[in-house]
């Protein structure tokens, strides 16, 4: 589970002062999108999954009761921000978790550096968080835009997909997606013949799509995700820049079974990604996958099987 890492480092930051007596609660704050783009993909399920793992502790840790708290930061680093000054301030949050928003966990880690508090970003894609924004207090869990571009562009150069174009959300986790995935694709011996940027939150991918279309390239590269990757997925199939009569090929750098689920099994055809946890993959994901799912509806954009080959667990 996403937190029990945040345990262990916890308990680690904790030791010296637990044996000077120390008695408050160890308070862990789950920031995410809660009602935005990203909510499916995090959201109230993450929130779910803390509480998962807090019972899976017995409720506490070195003696010490486990707290949690949640918050919605909207998508907006000011807000986010915002928060995470209040808890540590105010509310003796020990760990802020999930983030959710590359711009917001960047800006969150700068205040729990000043605060010597701890961050674990696990739904947070740039990797600025481990480059040039590295922090001794904040820690990058499950993927970020490295691992996820260098591992799909590679595959694809490496089948011939040697002609790049861009489609890529205009902030933080977007460039760093496009920045990553051009540097392999250029030291493979690839070519990228261009890009286009889009605000975040787009409904109408008409004109980028178009330039991609013109650009000549044989693979679009989709440097964003949430509802962003599965709009510019559908409209790209409803304009004939990807699909049966179309030779360029899809690389979505971070997509997941929500946002399959949101584009249409029809419009993921022959889509290349990677993907860093699949609740179906295993024995021991589908049991954590039925606990969850008997826990919250927050859990049905995740459990909800892409095809009718295996019933939804309930």
């Amino acid at each position: 589970m996403k937190a029990l890492i945040a345990f262990v480092l916890i308990a680690t930051d904790l030791t010296a002062s637990h044996a000077q007596a120390q008695t408050r609660p160890i308070k862990i704050g789950v920031l995410n999108d809660q009602s935005g783009q990203y909510a499916d993909a995090s959201g109230p399920a993450s929130v779910e999954v803390v509480r998962m793992a807090i019972q899976d502790f017995g409720g506490k840790l070195l003696g010490l009761p486990i707290e949690m708290i949640s918050a919605d930061h909207q998508n907006k680093p000011d807000i986010g921000s915002g928060i995470a000054r209040k808890w540590y301030d105010t509310e003796n949050v020990n760990v802020v978790l999930d983030l959710s928003n590359s711009a917001v966990a960047l800006a969150v880690s700068e205040i729990t550096r000043e605060k010597n508090k701890i961050m674990i970003a696990s739904s947070v894609g740039t990797s600025a968080l481990t480059n040039e924004k590295c922090s001794l207090n904040s820690f990058q869990w499950s993927y970020n835009t490295y691992a996820l571009a260098r591992s799909t562009t590679k595959a694809l150069v490496e089948q011939g997909g040697k002609d790049w174009f861009f489609l890529t959300a205009d902030y933080a986790f977007g460039h760093a997606l496009e920045n990553d995935a051009r540097s392999v694709v250029t030291q493979l011996g690839g070519h990228v013949l261009g890009a286009a940027r889009h605000p975040f939150g787009t409904n109408d991918f008409s004109s980028f799509l178009i330039q991609a279309q013109n650009s000549g390239a044989g693979v679009l590269g989709l440097a964003n995700t949430g509802l962003d990757v599965s709009t510019a997925l559908r409209q790209a199939h409803e304009f004939g820049v990807l699909g049966k009569s179309s030779k360029m090929k899809a690389a979505a750098l971070l997509l997941q079974i929500t946002d399959t689920h949101a584009a249409g099994l029809a419009n993921a055809q022959g889509l290349y990604m990677s993907e860093a946890y699949y609740w179906d993959r295993d024995d021991d994901s589908r049991r954590f996958g039925k606990r969850f799912s008997r826990r919250s509806d927050a859990c049905r954009p995740w459990c909800k099987p892409v095809s009718t080959r295996r019933r939804c667990t309930t």
